[in-house]
């Protein structure tokens, strides 16, 4: 609802007939029409009644066949009081909404969907039913929510001698494919008009439809008639989970006017600045029938097109282009890396092809490794290990890169060079990159007074040579170098050789190199990882150390600290461990939290690391480039790779994911099945820091792989977002073999809110066509101190119970009384935040809706308690001041007092952090600045005060964890001054 200057919310009233449509009921029971919905009520079903003391008692609930009580029975109360009036009932909730719902000795025994709430009474008093299934839970809101909106006189009113925009739209198909006006068409015709208007359908799902409605109607082997036909499309087209949206949104029509539409997109979807004109804009766009586009309506048909278009995928738009700031250093990078990528299988039996080259650079891959070795007439030849058989001309494969370098990224492409090859052979691999590359390879020095490597934006259009190099005063026309590149050490371990000259796990065997190929090699000279302190000490910002990932593992576990150090101004590359001789990946997030930028993977292997691979460099264009977590760039930032809670002053997230439905899901390619329909469940993954990964399972839905309806919600805490990737893997749970039958990786960062269709990618990457999630996706902040399944969302800390976060002491007197005196702003600044945070759930829970609502969604539910009041109750908001007010004129019910009370509050809170985070802002800064004002002497200054080895080690990672608490303080303590207060 807009809101312009003062406004009233005063009762109203409006009826018209409404239809419902479930495809999935106890008994296989179909519902078609309001009407049956009743008559379902009206024979009854058992429930359990939850009382406010937390127990569950079983009772059989039944509507009157006048349609003006709910009854239960048996119950201790005279029966004349165990009832409930419908014109007394003011909302109908879904899932648990209600205080008693909520409370710790129930939240766990059901699940969310099989739970519903009566608010009924002048005092918005709650009835808290739990059904045995969700569509028993849909079929009671439904119909209350009808008989409260529109009244029970329009129940059963005799259809209109006008058929609906639907109908209409239906039988306009049908004449199309009935030119001679014989009033029946032949069963393949009829099918073939309902799957070219829902292509994923299957057309013997659609046959058996129209046999099985001729076989009622004892018509048998006859023709279809247009009855027939519009009964058949209602009964297979009509999603019963979209039907349920648009009841919800529609204001008394069985269509989204653009009005109703505007409130789904802009409420539901969170898009912003919605406009009518835009939402008649959808509507032309989807609605399929003329009669719905020249009166602006949005009809069942138009919901469901839109929904599944790409205006309401998962994926933010944003990020299908580059839109992160390309103008940061090459190390401040997640570069897209391809291993071995010549390779189109495993590494024994595996052959070599030019394909595989091309394959990964439009994927994305912006690090390719060419493996080069001696070839016959002087010609390198390229291929991994013993497999002679399938070489590759080293020239052709560089022919290959220059022409598909930058067709699908424009930024840098590192070419990894593994040198197998004696000198001659190398003058020539030298005088290839020179002719074939031309101006695109970059040969310009580095610039010895930088501290970093250029950026991805300066260096568009080149390819670097990552490979060894002599010094650069060398004089000589070749010269020795070490080669303890992952070429060497995996031919070493697989065709035998001694284990002597070994360092950190990588042989040290010598290398002839010329002049001519090492002049190449510029910003990505190879050099040996030697520890971190030797590195920090000497390794210059253009060389590159190479990790076996049993290596970088072990400096994971062992120095995550340091690691992350490191990858702030470093490259580094890690590879996969020669043992992996199927060509299986490891987990590129096990380096990505340690800041590694260059993760090479096998491109030929698919499964869950590959997707993990592709799905995050999809967040910036697909570009090959993903700006690393500000934590991990910053010079001074503490972070641990090895982070099992949430980080120094980051307030986590919380990830609402309801899983719905599914759409036209497959049988797994290559499974030996029982049936031909699949019984499909559904993972829902978080992938990131350690304290961030976890997954959940919904349960499995029998012999349905059309449109099985799952209705289960999950929630996830994301400690970094930043690092978090979120996927959704379809198993099939009637299988024998493969079970596997699609999935979808996105980045957390690319999430949108609402209601979202997630489209499904086969095993080797394809999207199957047609084949979807049906998701609801919300993020709010976290509410309480402990992990999101155990404490629930509705958990607020008060101030005796709250974590602050506090600065660490270093050991430097100096330092200490500088952060020491930093310890009030920073819990004046949880403190404010907290408090807003706390004031919002507790206003958002008393309108009856989750921490994940937001406040157009909470004025709306008060105002619409009014427009269903039997009193006139008038209530205003004012948007005149700088806060906005909502007050009540005359008495009101005492929940409603409650709701105007808790606003007033939130108001409030909101106020006072507004007033006060410049000044703890200003607190907080000027300590930041302070602090940092040591970092250049601050080695210096510990070992003056006898700091050494790791007392000094762990006096600068608290030095760090302190200047990193108060940069995220001082940030949250900024944004939250922009936060809207009243977004209406």
């Amino acid at each position: 609802l807009p809101f312009f200057g003062k406004f009233s919310l005063i009762s109203s009233f409006n009826a018209r007939k409404k239809t419902v449509s479930f495809s999935s009921m106890p008994s296989d029971r179909k519902m078609n029409s309001t009407a049956a919905c009743m008559a379902f009520m009206m024979e009854g079903c058992e429930m359990k009644k939850v009382r406010s003391n937390s127990r569950m008692y079983s009772r059989y609930f039944l509507l009157d066949p006048d349609m003006r009580w709910l009854r239960w029975e048996p119950s201790k109360k005279d029966s004349e009081k165990a009832k409930l009036e419908i014109k007394s009932i003011k909302e109908v909730r879904l899932g648990k909404k209600t205080p008693v719902l909520r409370s710790n000795g129930l939240s766990d025994q059901f699940p969310d969907e099989c739970a519903f709430s009566i608010i009924y009474g002048d005092n918005y008093e709650s009835l808290d039913l739990v059904a045995s299934t969700a569509d028993v839970v849909s079929t009671w809101v439904m119909g209350l929510r009808y008989l409260v909106s529109y009244g029970r006189h329009m129940v059963g009113v005799v259809e209109p001698s006008q058929p609906s925009v639907r109908t209409s739209w239906i039988g306009s198909m049908f004449e199309l494919a009935d030119p001679e006006r014989q009033g029946h068409i032949d069963l393949f015709r009829a099918t073939q008009i309902i799957k070219g208007l829902n292509p994923g359908m299957r057309e013997s799902r659609i046959e058996l439809k129209f046999k099985e409605l001729q076989k009622a109607k004892d018509c048998y082997g006859e023709g279809i008639d247009l009855d027939l036909f519009v009964e058949a499309y209602c009964e297979l087209c009509t999603r019963p989970e979209i039907f349920f949206l648009l009841v919800q949104f529609s204001s008394n029509k069985e269509y989204l006017d653009s009005k109703d539409l505007m409130l789904f997109v802009e409420v539901e979807q969170g898009v912003e600045g919605v406009t009518e004109e835009m939402c008649r804009e959808i509507v032309r766009k989807f609605e399929p029938s003329a009669e719905g586009r020249d009166n602006g309506y949005l009809s069942i048909d138009g919901f469901t097109h839109y929904l599944l278009s790409s205006e309401c995928h998962i994926f933010d738009p944003q990020h299908k282009h580059v839109c992160q700031d390309m103008a940061q250093p090459l190390s401040h990078y997640y570069i897209n890396s391809s291993h071995n990528a010549s390779l189109l299988e495993d590494h024994y039996w595996g052959s070599s092809d030019l394909s595989s080259y091309v394959r990964a650079l439009r994927m994305g891959c912006r690090s390719l490794e060419v493996v080069v070795w001696d070839g016959v007439d002087c010609e390198p030849v390229v291929y991994v290990r013993s497999s002679v058989a399938s070489q590759l001309a080293f020239c052709k494969v560089v022919d290959v890169i220059n022409q598909y370098a930058f067709e699908s990224s424009e930024y840098p492409l590192i070419l990894c060079l593994v040198t197998h090859c004696s000198v001659p052979q190398q003058r020539v691999m030298a005088q290839h990159l020179k002719k074939i590359l031309g101006d695109k390879l970059h040969i310009e020095p580095p610039n010895m007074e930088d501290h970093y490597l250029p950026s991805p934006e300066k260096l568009k259009g080149k390819i670097l040579i990552k490979g060894k190099s002599l010094p650069s005063d060398s004089q000589d026309s070749e010269g020795e170098v070490t080669d303890e590149e992952e070429g060497f050490e995996m031919s070493r371990r697989m065709m035998g050789g001694d284990d002597k000259d070994q360092l950190n796990g990588i042989g040290c065997k010598r290398l002839r190199l010329c002049k001519e190929l090492s002049d190449l090699v510029t910003l990505c000279k190879s050099v040996q990882f030697r520890d971190f302190e030797t590195s920090k000490r000497e390794q210059k910002h253009w060389q590159i150390c190479s990790f076996n990932e049993v290596d970088a593992n072990r400096f994971a576990n062992e120095f995550p600290e340091d690691f992350v150090s490191y990858n702030k101004r470093f490259l580094s590359r890690v590879y996969p461990t020669p043992m992996r001789i199927d060509a299986s990946n490891m987990n590129p997030q096990d380096f990505w939290k340690c800041g590694c930028q260059i993760v090479a993977m096998n491109y030929q292997t698919p499964g869950l690391m590959m997707d993990l691979n592709l799905g995050w460099f999809r967040q910036n264009g697909n570009c090959g480039y993903v700006l690393r977590p500000a934590i991990m760039r910053e010079e001074v930032s503490y972070f641990s790779a090895n982070a099992r809670d949430s980080l120094p002053g980051v307030s986590a997230q919380l990830l609402h994911i309801k899983v719905i439905s599914g759409q036209n899901l497959p049988k797994p390619r290559g499974s030996a099945a029982k049936g031909d329909v699949v019984e499909p469940y559904i993972y829902v993954e978080i992938h990131g820091i350690p304290a961030d990964c976890a997954e959940q399972r919904t349960k499995t839905v029998s012999q349905n792989g059309d449109n099985p309806i799952f209705d289960e919600s999950f929630e996830f805490q994301i400690n970094l977002p930043e690092l978090a990737a979120l996927r959704f893997v379809v198993l099939d749970d009637d299988y024998i073999g493969d079970e596997f039958i699609g999935q979808y990786t996105i980045p957390f960062e690319c999430l949108l809110p609402g209601y979202r269709h997630v489209p499904l990618q086969s095993l080797t990457g394809e999207f199957l066509p047609n084949t979807t999630l049906f998701v609801h996706v919300a993020i709010t902040n976290r509410r309480g101190g402990g992990k999101a399944h155990k404490r629930g969302l509705s958990v607020r800390k008060g101030r005796k119970a709250r974590e602050y976060t506090s600065t660490k002491t270093t050991g430097i007197k100096v330092v200490d009384e500088l952060f020491r005196a930093s310890t009030q702003p920073l819990r004046e600044a949880t403190d404010l935040r907290e408090n807003v945070q706390n004031a919002m759930v507790s206003f958002k829970e008393l309108c009856g809706l989750t921490p994940a609502a937001n406040m157009k969604q909470c004025i709306l539910t008060v105002s619409s308690w009014l427009m269903n009041s039997e009193r006139a109750q008038r209530v205003t908001v004012d948007l005149s001041g700088a806060y906005p007010t909502m007050e009540a004129h005359g008495p009101v019910p005492e929940l409603l007092r409650k709701v105007l009370t808790a606003y007033d509050t939130m108001i409030q809170t909101s106020r006072t952090l507004i007033e006060s985070a410049d000044g703890v802002y200003s607190k907080l800064t000027q300590a930041q600045r302070a602090g940092l004002d040591f970092h250049e002497d601050l080695h210096r200054i510990g070992a003056r005060e006898g700091l050494k080895g790791r007392k000094l080690q762990k006096a600068m990672e608290s030095y760090a964890w302190n200047i990193t608490v108060l940069k995220v303080c001082t940030f949250s303590s900024c944004s939250i001054m922009l936060f809207p207060l009243y977004p209406i």
